[in-house]
């Protein structure tokens, strides 16, 4: 389920769920049908949670639903969704965040979104990972206007990764938003150090989950 409104940004990331999935698992991805155009602050992600709550009772009121993906970093409503649908449930934040700290090394996170610097700061501490967190990246410019622009996205998020690694000492970095979907897969190419793709992690957590 994607909070922000744009169908585009949807298709891109059920693309990229399908993929990590594979034929095993449908993927059927939903837009929220209200709510903040773009997450990028806390009262946007305050304001996505009713909504993530409303589409997943939808998506699961007809039956034939296994398991839920709230896409996006801050996972509004992903507990209140855990608990109201007793399905797996899986948020991109959580799963990239416990998957690049699973080996004990140190993780940084690049992203675009400066208001969201500190909740995402306190979810790392929520998850008991503060010991191996290396700290938080941000791109230059306004994360709408990135948005906008995919070079300019991937360029900017290539920096913010390498200052992650060569001046923070992080060995593995968590892209942290699921609208980066498309420029995560592309850092993987471009990097050497290991690159945490969320969509993917949360797919990898849901298949676990789905198999317990």
């Amino acid at each position: 389920m994607n909070p922000n409104t744009s169908a585009t940004t949807t298709a891109m990331m059920t693309a990229i769920a399908r993929r990590a999935l594979g034929p095993a698992h449908p993927v059927r991805g939903v837009t929220v049908a209200r709510g903040p155009r773009m997450l990028t602050d806390l009262a946007a992600l305050r304001a996505a949670t009713p909504e993530v709550l409303a589409a997943g009772a939808a998506a699961t009121a007809g039956g034939g639903c296994a398991a839920l993906l709230v896409a996006a970093f801050g996972d509004p409503g992903l507990d209140a969704l855990r608990e109201a649908t007793g399905l797996p449930v899986a948020g991109l934040g959580e799963a990239a965040l416990l998957e690049a700290a699973a080996d004990g090394a140190p993780f940084g996170i690049a992203t675009t979104t400066p208001l969201l610097a500190d909740p995402i700061t306190a979810r790392v501490a929520e998850l008991g990972l503060s010991d191996r967190y290396t700290g938080l990246r941000l791109t230059a410019g306004a994360p709408e206007r990135l948005s906008a622009d995919p070079a300019a996205l991937l360029d900017r998020l290539e920096r913010a990764v390498r200052a992650c690694a060569e001046r923070d000492g992080a060995r593995t970095v968590v892209i942290g938003g699921g609208p980066l979907g498309e420029a995560a897969e592309e850092l993987r190419t471009r990097c050497a150090v290991r690159i945490v793709a969320p969509i993917p992690a949360a797919c990898r957590s849901l298949a676990r989950l789905l198999t317990e």
